[in-house]
C-alpha cells in the first residue's frame, strides 16, 4: 500500500515528519472499508518509519478494528530495501502482510516481484500480491496479482 495523501511541507521542515491531512484519511479510511468488504484484513501491518506511513497503517487498523501492533522497519523508508524484507517475511513464511510505503519504491517493489505490473501507486492504492515460495530446490518467490484496490475507482 501506498501511504495515503499527506500534507506539503511539515512544520518542521522535515519530509520525515510530513502528515496525513484530513482528505488523506477518508481516503485511507476508504480503502480500509474496501479491504474489509473483500476480507482482505492482513494480519500483521508493516511500515515505514516516516509519520505519513504510520498514520496511514494507524487508520487502516482502526478502520478494520483490528488488534495488531504496527512494525516500523527502515526497509519501507523511500530507497530502503524492501525486496530484502518481503524474502524475509516469504522465507518465514508470514501471510496476509501489508506493508506501507512510498512511490516510487511501492511500484518498482511490485514490478520486481511481478513484471508484468508497469504502473505507480496513487496514493492510499492498495496491490494484493500472494506470494509462495518453490518447493525444493526451486526457492524462488513465486508471486500473482490476487487484487488492486484503486481509491478514485471506489464509490464512496
Amino acid at each position: 500500500m501506498r501511504h495515503g495523501p499527506a500534507e506539503d511541507e511539515a512544520g518542521t521542515g522535515r519530509d520525515f515528519d510530513r502528515k496525513l491531512t484530513a482528505s488523506g484519511r477518508a481516503r485511507t479510511e476508504l480503502v480500509a472499508r474496501e479491504l474489509g468488504v473483500r476480507g482482505e484484513q492482513p494480519r500483521r501491518m508493516v511500515s515505514s518509519p516516516l509519520r505519513r506511513t504510520i498514520e496511514t497503517a494507524e487508520v487502516v487498523v482502526a478502520t478494520l478494528g483490528l488488534h495488531l501492533e504496527i512494525e516500523v522497519r527502515d526497509e519501507l523508508a523511500p530507497g530502503g530495501n524492501s525486496s530484502g524484507l518481503v524474502r524475509e517475511l516469504a522465507g518465514a513464511g508470514a501471510k496476509r502482510v501489508m506493508l506501507i510505503g512510498h512511490e516510487p519504491d511501492v511500484s518498482l517493489l511490485t514490478a520486481h516481484l511481478l513484471p508484468s505490473w508497469s504502473r505507480g501507486f496513487d496514493k492510499a492504492m492498495v496491490v494484493g500480491l500472494k506470494i509462495q515460495r518453490g518447493e525444493g530446490a526451486e526457492s524462488r518467490v513465486l508471486p500473482r496479482c490476487r487484487f488492486v484496490i484503486e481509491p478514485k475507482r471506489i464509490a464512496g
